[in-house]
């Protein structure tokens, strides 16, 4: 399955979504990264645009790829390719998700993450890191 997340970032805090109830019990109520699954036809950038859009009615510019994770939960395997995004605010509708919550980068680990979007996080520690003794 391939599947795009979006890295929103808004005055210096990234956006986080927990998930509802699902089928899976290792993805219930853990933590992702906004997006959804890539469409026939479709880019990566394309995709991940028109699933903020659908599930969120958010408006946002995608960037550069961060990181691409490929994950073997036990009932099928995922290639996630997250990219940098910038939105030029915090409103948008929660349709899919049971509660979010925009945190800075040091506190991204705080949360249960699902395990295909955990590396994403920790690479976005890593790189704030580095920028920070870079500076």
């Amino acid at each position: 399955m391939e599947v795009v997340a979006a890295v929103i970032e808004h005055d210096g805090e990234i956006l986080c979504m927990q998930r509802g109830e699902s089928r899976y019990p290792y993805t219930s109520h853990r933590w992702e990264f906004p997006g959804g699954k890539v469409e026939v036809g479709e880019t990566q950038q394309q995709a991940l645009h028109r699933e903020l859009l659908e599930e969120m009615d958010y408006e946002v510019e995608v960037g550069e790829h961060l990181i691409t994770v490929t994950h073997h939960y036990p009932d099928f395997n995922i290639t996630l390719a997250a990219y940098r995004c910038t939105a030029c605010d915090r409103h948008f509708v929660m349709r899919e998700h049971a509660a979010y919550c925009w945190l800075p980068t040091e506190q991204l680990l705080n949360l249960d993450w699902c395990a295909a979007d955990l590396p994403i996080a920790k690479e976005l520690l890593t790189n704030d890191r580095q920028s920070k003794n870079n500076h």
